[in-house]
Order: C-alpha cells, then structure tokens, then sequence
C-alpha cells in the first residue's frame, strides 16, 4: 500500500548534532568507551532549589492543564529578568512561554512565513535555523561571518545579502557554534542596516547570554535600538544557563500582535508547556545569579584549555570563543589526508565521522552549520573528558598520511 508524505519533508535532514550523537550512542552500545561531544548540553545537575520548587509545585496541585502561553507566575518571571538583566520592559501580552527556544522559532516562522519569503541567518549558525525556515516554505540566504573576525557578523555582511524578499533576520551571540559574541558597537551597525528595511521581522536568540568571558559585556539587540523593538523577538530560556535542557521551557519577548499569532500557532500544536517545569523555571529565573556565574567561569576555563590543546596540533586553527560553551576548530590543513584506518579526508564530514570510528570522539562537522572545513567541539563535559578527547584528537591527526 502507498505511503504518502508531506512535500516539505522532501529533503529535510535530522539536525547534525543529533545524528552525530545517535552515531556515538550506537558505538556505546557495542561496549566502545565513546567521547561525545556532539550536543550542546551542560554537565552541571538542574540546581537543588529549582528541583525542590517543581517538587513543590506537584504537591501542591498544579498539575492541570497550563495556558498556551505561560504561567502568570512564569511569565511575571520573565518580565523581571528581562528588565533586571537587559533593560527591556515587556508586558504580559509581550511575553510567551514555549516548548524550548526551537518552538519559538517555529511558532514565529510558521506565524508570519509565506513561500519563496527569506531568512537571513549568519553562518556559520545553529542547524535549526535555515531547516525550520524551510519547513514553511522559507529560503535561507546566508551571511558569512569569518574566522578572522572571530565569526562576528559585519553590517556590510549583512547589508549583502539583504533583498526585498527578506522577511526575516535571525542573530544569535553569543554564537552556536563558534561562540563568538557581537559588542554593543557591533550591533549598532546591524541595527544601521535594519533600519532600512522596516518590514522585516528579527530573532534575537540570546540564549547563551550569560556564558560571556574575558571582560566581554553581553548587549541585547532590542536595548540597543529600541526603536527596532516592535520587530525584534527577544528568545531566551532556562536550558543553558541553568543546565535545565531537559524541562523544555523557552520564552520570548515580543510585539503583542506578533506574540498573539505564535499563541495560536502553539495553540493548534502543543498547547503550554508542562505546570511542574514552568515552576521549576519561574525558581530558576528569580533565584540566586551566583549559581550561574560559577558555571560560566568554568566553562571559561575549559574553554581555554581546549583551545590551547587545539591550537598545539598542527594543521589545526582554532579562533578563541568569547562564549556559550564550543570550539569551532579548522581543519583544513588535514584535508587530503588518510587516516590510520585507510579514510581518505575529503571533506570536514569525513573527519568528523573518521574520528569518531577510529578514536571514539564524536563532534559535529562544520557543514552543519553551514561553514567548512570545521568541527565543533562541546566543552560542556568534564575537564578529564575533554583532555582524553584533545589527545585522541592529537594522536589521530598526528597518525594522518
């Protein structure tokens, strides 16, 4: 009997940073002792407070069906660090509460995409930007960001690729992959650019906001020019900064007639977020910073040994990330080469999967994020991993022919 799928679906992978981690996971489960640091999530446990606050939560009988757009309690949250820690003043109407930052996305993408309408995204980017632009019929359009800039987005970049067919504008610094973070100057040149194009929606994703390093000053796009608020989505979230990936809870700040439409996409699709992790995330949210800013020294510091250990192999590059939690090493001086095993290195691709078969680390190949030849490398693991992962790496380039 025929099956049939929806068109949209023709062509659409599974995210890299997923497959890469289904690979290693299989690789374990023939008894191999697998490095993995393909995804982008903390080591740290959910802090105690925030457990006890879900707990607390459950006991007391909120367990029934949650608004489509958020806790009163949450949301009340929401507002409060957005204007503690950026600045920004957003009503309740302003303010959204989702499955994840992904949902945001997509309920904003779904909202307001029409075929054929275009999505400028930096590269390189996270993997799911240009694949959920695509899903609602969306176009990609790329603007490149450069290792000798330290990936920061350039205003005459994007200034490039702009078009009157641009529906849309996504950002996200401190960056996935390259931690790479745009300076207040720097968004003020972008904002220069938007200016002359009144009719397009920004993403700001600052979901690494607080995994800023070495005296760098986080800037929200929308404190910057807040003549531009009333366009800019504001998308943040409890997975990162409070090593929270599994609750699943991402929010938004945004102009409420914009917020009302990605209401009634998550409406049709999900309805809320679950009670117990909205009250985990509302603790989360009003609680001690202490907790945060120890976790970001130590990615810091794990960061700069990884970087150190990557820039001493030779033909490895490696830019210094001034935040979230990844390296973004360059691997073109290996390419050409055969491995140990008998690969011929091609492609980043290759050298991804190569490294994973013959020294059992798993990282995602730059193509994913539509820069090459890079890897990406997670240093949210521990400091003994991640020195075991530099070294296999060493010896498996060293090992090249």
């Amino acid at each position: 009997m025929p099956r049939h799928f929806a068109q949209r679906l023709a062509g659409l992978p599974a995210p890299a940073t997923i497959e890469m981690a289904r690979r290693a996971r299989a690789l374990r489960d023939e008894g191999r002792q697998v490095i993995s640091l393909a995804l982008g999530e903390p080591d740290f446990a959910t802090p105690p407070a925030v457990i006890e606050a879900a707990h607390a939560a459950a006991l007391a009988g909120q367990t029934k069906y949650p608004p489509v757009d958020g806790t009163p309690a949450l949301k009340a949250a929401v507002a409060r660090k957005f204007l503690r820690e950026n600045g920004l003043t957003y009503t309740p109407d302003e303010i959204m509460v989702s499955n994840g930052g992904k949902q945001v996305i997509f309920n904003a993408f779904m909202a307001t995409l029409n075929t054929g309408d275009e999505v400028v995204v930096p590269t390189p980017y996270w993997v799911s930007y240009p694949l959920i632009a695509r899903m609602f019929g969306g176009v990609p359009v790329y603007a490149p960001c450069h290792e000798a800039d330290g990936f920061r987005l350039k205003a005459e970049a994007l200034a490039a690729v702009m078009t009157p067919r641009t529906r849309w504008v996504v950002l996200n610094f401190p960056n996935n992959p390259t931690g790479a973070v745009c300076s207040k100057a720097d968004l003020e040149a972008v904002a220069d650019v938007l200016r002359a194009y009144p009719d397009v929606w920004i993403l700001s994703d600052e979901i690494y906001e607080h995994l800023v390093f070495d005296g760098q000053e986080f800037a929200s796009l929308a404190a910057v020019a807040p003549d531009l608020k009333d366009r800019i989505v504001t998308l943040n979230g409890v997975s990162k900064a409070y090593a929270m990936t599994g609750w699943r809870v991402g929010f938004a700040g945004g102009p409420k007639d914009l917020i009302a439409a990605m209401r009634g996409v998550q409406g049709n699709a999900t309805s809320g977020v679950c009670s117990i992790a909205q009250a985990a995330a509302t603790a989360a949210l009003d609680g001690p910073a202490d907790l945060v800013r120890d976790m970001a020294k130590t990615y810091s510091r794990r960061r700069t040994m990884v970087v150190e250990a990557l820039r001493a192999i030779p033909g490895l590059t490696c830019a210094m990330p001034e935040g979230a939690f990844y390296a973004y090493p360059g691997v073109a001086g290996c390419l050409g080469r055969t491995t140990a095993g008998g690969t011929l290195l091609e492609t980043d691709r290759d050298f991804a999967v190569a490294f994973l078969e013959e020294e059992n680390v798993a990282t995602v190949p730059g193509a994913a994020f539509g820069l090459s030849p890079y890897l990406r490398f997670s240093c949210a693991t521990d400091d003994k991993n991640l020195q075991e992962a530099c070294a296999r790496l060493s010896r498996f380039v060293k090992n090249l022919k």
